[in-house]
């Protein structure tokens, strides 16, 4: 069983259609009883950051997710959400990676980073188990995670920054795999099955 957490700020339809494609069993919830209870959750995020963690901490779901010891995937802002810090609303978030999620430079880019772009990923990690390093992928943020120590993808918009990041069991994706067509399929499927 997966769930899916609804916190008020994800892209919880997309999500559905995909896991209702693969034929998977999911719950869509924000009760810490049905977080320990599935076996993996997944972490949509549209919205802004301190927003965000306002609701979590309203939910009493900020400790929980942040020592939770299932396989966790975070989308966008629920890998953003993931960091230590974020410039967006001056917030602490769950500090699962370290660093600080920050804005592009809106005086040389547009911004939002709306569209799709590549991935140039580490082939060895179960994320990306038959889905070619340089595979365009959906993308909408204003914010993005600098390259770190963990970062299993990178992506190029103006700099290079970590697309998709991973410790222990912990995953996180900048981009929307679930409106990124049979590549975004298979690394959902990927997560489900192999992670």
């Amino acid at each position: 069983m997966i769930t899916v957490l609804d916190y008020g700020a994800g892209n919880i339809a997309s999500v559905k259609n995909v896991l209702d494609e693969l034929k998977v069993d999911y719950l869509i919830s924000n009760r810490e009883m049905d977080l320990c209870k599935g076996d993996k959750i997944i972490f949509p995020g549209v919205g802004e950051a301190s927003f965000a963690i306002r609701k979590l901490h309203l939910m009493n779901l900020f400790n929980l997710l942040r020592i939770i010891k299932k396989p966790f995937l975070g989308i966008c802002l629920g890998m953003q959400l993931l960091a230590e810090k974020s410039n967006e609303g001056d917030v602490t978030c769950l500090g699962v990676f370290p660093g600080t999620i920050k804005k592009f430079d809106d005086s040389s880019l547009q911004v939002p980073h709306m569209g799709w772009n590549n991935i140039i990923h580490n082939s060895d990690n179960k994320l990306f188990h038959n889905i070619k390093s340089g595979e365009l992928f959906y993308f909408a943020n204003s914010y993005y995670m600098p390259e770190n120590e963990f970062q299993i993808a990178t992506s190029e918009y103006g700099i290079t920054f970590a697309s998709a990041m991973m410790r222990n069991n912990f995953y996180g994706v900048q981009f929307h795999p679930e409106k990124s067509g049979a590549p975004g399929i298979q690394l959902i499927k990927n997560f489900i099955e192999l992670c």
